[in-house]
Protein backbone atom coordinates (compact mmCIF):
# COMPACT_ATOMS: atom_id res chain seq x y z
CA UNK A 1 0.00 0.00 0.00
CA UNK A 2 1.19 3.45 -0.46
CA UNK A 3 2.15 5.36 1.87
CA UNK A 4 -0.76 8.11 2.92
CA UNK A 5 1.13 11.52 1.16
CA UNK A 6 1.27 9.20 -1.54
CA UNK A 7 -2.20 8.33 -2.33
CA UNK A 8 -1.97 10.55 -5.23
CA UNK A 9 0.36 9.26 -6.76
CA UNK A 10 -1.16 5.99 -8.68
CA UNK A 11 -3.80 8.52 -9.79
CA UNK A 12 -1.59 10.82 -11.38
CA UNK A 13 0.35 8.32 -12.69
CA UNK A 14 -1.89 7.09 -14.78
CA UNK A 15 -3.79 10.58 -15.71
CA UNK A 16 -0.26 11.50 -16.90
CA UNK A 17 0.26 7.99 -18.87
CA UNK A 18 -3.41 8.67 -20.64
CA UNK A 19 -2.73 12.36 -21.53
CA UNK A 20 0.50 10.94 -23.04
CA UNK A 21 -1.24 8.35 -24.92
CA UNK A 22 -3.70 10.91 -26.30
CA UNK A 23 -0.73 13.53 -27.43
CA UNK A 24 1.23 10.67 -29.01
CA UNK A 25 -2.23 9.98 -30.95
CA UNK A 26 -3.04 13.29 -31.96
CA UNK A 27 0.61 14.04 -33.32
CA UNK A 28 0.95 11.02 -34.96
CA UNK A 29 -2.16 12.13 -37.38
CA UNK A 30 -0.60 14.95 -38.50
CA UNK A 31 -3.04 17.53 -38.06
CA UNK A 32 -2.08 19.28 -35.39
CA UNK A 33 -4.95 18.07 -33.28
CA UNK A 34 -2.28 17.71 -30.17
CA UNK A 35 -2.01 21.57 -30.51
CA UNK A 36 -6.00 21.97 -30.50
CA UNK A 37 -6.10 20.14 -27.74
CA UNK A 38 -3.06 21.24 -25.38
CA UNK A 39 -4.99 24.93 -26.39
CA UNK A 40 -8.52 23.36 -25.50
CA UNK A 41 -6.55 22.13 -22.29
CA UNK A 42 -4.91 25.51 -21.11
CA UNK A 43 -8.57 27.23 -21.50
CA UNK A 44 -9.86 24.87 -19.15
CA UNK A 45 -7.44 24.81 -16.67
CA UNK A 46 -7.54 28.63 -16.80
CA UNK A 47 -11.06 29.16 -16.14
CA UNK A 48 -11.16 26.13 -12.97
CA UNK A 49 -8.10 27.54 -11.50
CA UNK A 50 -9.59 30.28 -9.22
CA UNK A 51 -12.45 27.65 -8.55
CA UNK A 52 -9.78 24.81 -7.81
CA UNK A 53 -8.25 27.64 -5.54
CA UNK A 54 -10.95 28.93 -3.67
CA UNK A 55 -12.00 25.10 -2.91
CA UNK A 56 -8.70 24.18 -1.55
CA UNK A 57 -9.17 27.14 0.83
CA UNK A 58 -12.31 26.63 2.07
CA UNK A 59 -11.20 22.90 2.72
CA UNK A 60 -7.97 24.17 4.40
CA UNK A 61 -9.78 26.51 6.73
CA UNK A 62 -12.52 24.55 7.80
CA UNK A 63 -11.22 22.20 9.88
CA UNK A 64 -8.79 25.47 11.42
CA UNK A 65 -11.75 27.87 11.99
CA UNK A 66 -14.87 25.67 12.80
CA UNK A 67 -14.70 24.56 16.25
CA UNK A 68 -14.32 21.32 17.04
CA UNK A 69 -17.43 21.10 19.38
CA UNK A 70 -19.37 22.75 16.32
CA UNK A 71 -18.08 19.88 14.21
CA UNK A 72 -18.89 16.52 16.61
CA UNK A 73 -22.02 18.11 17.32
CA UNK A 74 -23.52 18.71 13.78
CA UNK A 75 -21.53 16.26 11.57
CA UNK A 76 -18.98 14.33 14.24
CA UNK A 77 -19.96 10.78 14.95
CA UNK A 78 -21.84 11.57 17.64
CA UNK A 79 -24.47 13.30 15.35
CA UNK A 80 -26.16 10.40 14.50
CA UNK A 81 -29.00 10.49 12.47
CA UNK A 82 -28.80 14.40 12.60
CA UNK A 83 -25.68 14.30 11.24
CA UNK A 84 -26.65 12.47 8.03
CA UNK A 85 -29.98 14.37 7.69
CA UNK A 86 -27.29 17.89 7.67
CA UNK A 87 -25.03 16.18 5.36
CA UNK A 88 -27.20 15.10 2.95
CA UNK A 89 -29.28 18.60 3.33
CA UNK A 90 -25.98 20.66 2.85
CA UNK A 91 -24.72 18.02 -0.07
CA UNK A 92 -27.96 18.67 -1.86
CA UNK A 93 -27.49 22.04 -1.75
CA UNK A 94 -23.99 22.76 -2.11
CA UNK A 95 -23.01 24.36 -5.32
CA UNK A 96 -20.24 23.27 -7.95
CA UNK A 97 -18.87 19.95 -9.45
CA UNK A 98 -16.37 17.85 -7.93
CA UNK A 99 -13.36 20.20 -7.62
CA UNK A 100 -15.43 22.01 -5.00
CA UNK A 101 -17.29 19.64 -2.89
CA UNK A 102 -14.55 16.61 -2.71
CA UNK A 103 -12.12 19.22 -1.16
CA UNK A 104 -14.65 20.24 1.45
CA UNK A 105 -15.15 16.84 2.36
CA UNK A 106 -11.38 16.10 2.78
CA UNK A 107 -11.13 18.72 4.92
CA UNK A 108 -14.70 18.10 7.02
CA UNK A 109 -13.35 14.34 7.59
CA UNK A 110 -9.72 15.77 8.88
CA UNK A 111 -12.10 17.97 10.96
CA UNK A 112 -14.08 14.57 12.38
CA UNK A 113 -16.76 14.59 10.46
CA UNK A 114 -18.48 11.31 10.31
CA UNK A 115 -18.32 9.28 7.50
CA UNK A 116 -21.45 9.18 7.57
CA UNK A 117 -22.09 12.42 7.01
CA UNK A 118 -19.65 12.99 4.26
CA UNK A 119 -21.60 9.99 2.49
CA UNK A 120 -24.72 10.93 2.83
CA UNK A 121 -23.41 15.18 1.81
CA UNK A 122 -21.90 13.58 -1.52
CA UNK A 123 -24.75 11.09 -1.90
CA UNK A 124 -27.16 14.39 -1.36
CA UNK A 125 -24.59 16.33 -3.65
CA UNK A 126 -24.97 14.16 -6.74
CA UNK A 127 -28.36 12.64 -6.36
CA UNK A 128 -30.41 15.74 -5.33
CA UNK A 129 -28.34 18.99 -6.61
CA UNK A 130 -30.14 21.74 -6.01
CA UNK A 131 -28.36 24.08 -8.23
CA UNK A 132 -29.22 21.84 -11.21
CA UNK A 133 -33.34 21.81 -10.94
CA UNK A 134 -33.87 24.94 -12.75
CA UNK A 135 -32.14 23.41 -15.71
CA UNK A 136 -33.84 20.36 -15.23
CA UNK A 137 -36.90 21.74 -15.06
CA UNK A 138 -36.95 23.82 -17.65
CA UNK A 139 -35.44 20.64 -20.19
CA UNK A 140 -37.71 17.89 -18.76
CA UNK A 141 -40.36 19.60 -16.98
CA UNK A 142 -41.46 19.96 -13.42
CA UNK A 143 -43.55 17.13 -13.34
CA UNK A 144 -40.69 14.93 -14.48
CA UNK A 145 -38.36 16.77 -11.88
CA UNK A 146 -40.52 16.67 -9.17
CA UNK A 147 -41.31 12.70 -10.09
CA UNK A 148 -37.23 12.50 -9.77
CA UNK A 149 -36.67 14.58 -6.70
CA UNK A 150 -39.48 12.52 -4.99
CA UNK A 151 -38.20 9.11 -6.03
CA UNK A 152 -34.48 9.75 -4.95
CA UNK A 153 -35.09 11.96 -1.66
CA UNK A 154 -34.31 9.06 0.46
CA UNK A 155 -30.83 7.73 -0.64
CA UNK A 156 -28.55 10.22 0.41
CA UNK A 157 -30.07 9.68 4.25
CA UNK A 158 -29.81 5.85 3.19
CA UNK A 159 -26.25 5.92 2.04
CA UNK A 160 -25.58 7.92 5.07
CA UNK A 161 -26.58 5.85 7.42
CA UNK A 162 -25.31 2.54 6.08
CA UNK A 163 -21.25 3.83 5.75
CA UNK A 164 -22.41 5.05 9.20
CA UNK A 165 -22.97 1.59 10.91
CA UNK A 166 -20.41 -0.52 8.74
CA UNK A 167 -17.72 2.06 8.67
CA UNK A 168 -18.26 4.30 11.55
CA UNK A 169 -15.24 2.88 13.86
CA UNK A 170 -12.61 3.47 10.01
CA UNK A 171 -10.16 6.02 10.14
CA UNK A 172 -10.67 7.61 6.67
CA UNK A 173 -8.40 10.52 6.09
Amino acid sequence: MAAKGNKMLIPTLIMGLLAIVLLFIGYSRGNGEQIIGLKSALTMFIQILPLLLFAFVIAGMVPVLLPKEILSKWIGTESGLRGILVGSLAGGLAPGGPYVSLPIVAGLLKSGASVGTMVAFLTGWSIWAVGRLPMEIAILGWRFTLIRVVSTIVFPPIAGLIAHYLFSNTKIL
